[in-house]
């Protein structure tokens, strides 16, 4: 029957019906669950993947096996930007739940099979890559229709407070996952697999147990075959591109001159520019550019990539600071740093979960230009603060500045959410939540290429001189120190980055440990070696990734501020109409 909505049906009500008063706490619980998952298994990975790659019986920093580490740390990342529209999309189509549902069923058996690896070496590997691929397949479900749930759930005067919840629980996420990967990986590695099993299955049941469809949906809609190709394929290649231009090629410490790297790069450029206008070709584009006309949905999401990109790099600059330099430099073993990384960065996550629901509950009343651009006004002055202070720093100092980092990016983070979602009609929500997703998790991916290669650069300029200075000044022979000063610095950076100590790993592919006294290599292998030498290049490259970060910041921030003020569309066409491609231009301001 055309035009029929799903709310001309004899529908599942599950426990709660739509009418019922809690009913959007059910939504608010089940979806922030699905989506802490979901973000939490984006980053546990980061800081396990020493104890993993030690379980599988792989050396993570043997050349021959950077492709496993890149896509360990890649994978999950890459899939969700690249699905997450499709999904929204489908979402809006099939009904937002039951896609959400499958999610949240694919994600839990996905845990299941790699806390179960049964293989080593490159088999176990690839059995790991393959089942975070698919569990970041159900991640995406979960993460493009979160969002459009909760819209459809909450009055439009409550959206603030709710998705500024469902916000934060996306962003801490990111960071909770490197604070439980460390203390599980420290116990068993399976476990930063397990972890998932128990809470997947209860999401799982009580999502079908509770959820069920209350908004708008297109019951006339079509996937967009083509623009799905078209969107993956380019978007996938751009990503793996830019991933890759961190490897060396040659006798460049980058890899920006590698065939492969330009053909990705370019290619995917080429194909994402042809897919903008097949879309606004198509009748039912799964990624509708006519959104864009909207003055909200169009600035918040510029703000929201930007924002992405900056905070990708802080977090993985951060743990390299941590791990590689300021603890070891504490008397904290290599080992063991993964761990306290974590721990030392709870600051920015309280700052986060503190400011975020408070600012996202305050822009259903005032809107989301005052503190969206204030927060990332604030994020800009902190990148710059981390630049002012010592490499060795005092942690208090440490610890305010990454709580104001924290503060700033919860007043951005969910009244930006607030405003893109209000801005759009009902039956829009899902491909708006899914291409809004898509933003954020591509600046995700963005961000490691981008800041490493900037860390590499700086770098790349000073290292090899203090290196060479340092390994001769302790008794290694001016072959081996000239040998050593010239591998790329991304083999150092890796290794701090996974905790290991570089000069050890160094010391140990060339054969040295046994021809150096027990002084010189205690000194060299020691907990102060490595983090002293590398720490005037680290800070030169430092310099380069925060004033990036800091422009982008700024950036984001007149961004917010061209998006306006306070937006909520109202939808004009009864709800068992099919929706139209042609929302209405929304120019208005508070």
């Amino acid at each position: 029957m055309a035009g029929k909505s799903v709310t001309d049906k004899t529908v599942r009500t599950g426990a709660f019906n739509k009418d019922h008063p809690r009913y959007k706490w059910v939504a608010l619980s089940n979806t922030t669950l699905g989506i802490l998952m979901a973000t939490i298994n984006g980053s546990i990975v980061l800081i396990s993947l020493p104890s993993i790659f030690k379980g599988i019986q792989i050396n993570p920093l043997d050349p021959s096996n950077t492709s496993y580490l890149l896509w360990m740390l890649m994978g999950y990342i890459l899939v969700t930007a690249v699905l997450v529209v499709s999904f929204g999309r489908l979402g809006d189509i099939y009904g937002r739940v039951r896609i959400y549902n499958l999610g949240f069923v694919i994600f839990t058996l996905a845990a299941v099979a790699l806390s179960l690896d049964p293989l080593l070496g490159g088999a176990g590997a690839l059995w790991l890559i393959l089942w975070r691929v698919v569990q970041a397949v159900g991640g995406s479900m979960l993460f493009a229709n979160s969002t459009a749930i909760l819209t459809d759930a909450f009055p439009a005067n409550r959206r603030g407070f709710a998705l500024g919840l469902n916000q934060v629980a996306a962003i801490a996420g990111t960071f909770l996952g490197l604070i439980i990967g460390g203390i599980l990986a420290s116990i068993d590695w399976h476990l930063v697999f397990v972890v998932s099993v128990p809470f997947g299955i209860f999401g799982t049941i009580w999502a079908y147990i509770s959820l069920h469809e209350v908004g708008a949906r297109d019951p006339n809609g079509k996937v967009d075959w083509p623009g799905n190709i078209v969107f993956g394929i380019g978007l996938t290649a751009l990503l793996a591109g830019i991933t890759y231009g961190i490897q060396p090629y040659g006798n460049s410490s980058q890899g920006w001159g590698n065939p492969f790297v330009l053909g990705g790069i370019i290619g995917g450029i080429v194909l994402l520019v042809f897919f903008v206008f097949l879309e606004l070709r198509v009748k039912q584009p799964m990624f509708n550019m006519r959104l864009f006309r909207i003055r909200a949905f169009a600035w918040g999401n510029i703000a929201g990539l930007v924002a992405s990109v900056g905070r990708g790099g802080l977090q993985f600059m951060l743990i390299i600071w941590l791990q590689g330099i300021w603890l070891p430099l504490h008397g904290y073993s290599y080992e063991s740093t993964p761990l306290w990384a974590g721990i030392y960065l709870l600051p920015l996550t309280i700052g986060f979960l503190v400011s975020g629901p408070l600012a996202g509950t305050l822009s259903d009343r005032y809107g989301q230009r005052a503190f969206a651009t204030t927060g990332l006004l604030l994020v800009a002055a902190t990148f710059v603060a981390l630049l002012l202070i010592p490499v060795n720093f005092s942690y208090g100092i440490f610890a305010v500045i990454t709580f104001l980092n924290g503060i700033g990016s919860g007043m951005f983070a969910a009244p930006n959410r607030t405003s893109i979602m209000n801005s759009v009609d009902s039956r829009s929500r899902g491909a708006a939540s899914g291409m809004t997703g898509t933003f954020q998790n591509a600046g995700n991916s963005l961000s490691i290429g981008i800041f490493f290669s900037l860390m590499i650069a700086g770098l790349a300029t000073t290292l090899p001189s203090a290196l060479f200075k340092g390994l001769t000044a302790n008794g290694v022979s001016t072959h081996y120190a000239t040998i050593a000063a010239a591998q790329p610095p991304v083999s150092d950076l890796f290794a701090a980055f996974l905790g290991y100590n570089p000069i050890q790993s160094l010391l140990t592919a060339f054969h040295l440990t046994g021809t150096l006294s027990q002084g010189n290599l205690a000194a060299l292998t020691g907990k102060t070696f490595f983090p002293n030498l590398i720490s005037e290049p680290f800070h030169a490259g430092l310099v380069i990734v925060f004033v990036t970060a800091a422009i982008l910041s700024v950036i984001g921030a007149v961004a917010s501020l061209a998006a306006g003020g306070k937006y909520m569309h109202v939808d004009t066409v009864p709800v068992g109409t099919v929706r139209s491609q042609e929302p209405a231009e929304a120019l208005s301001d508070v």
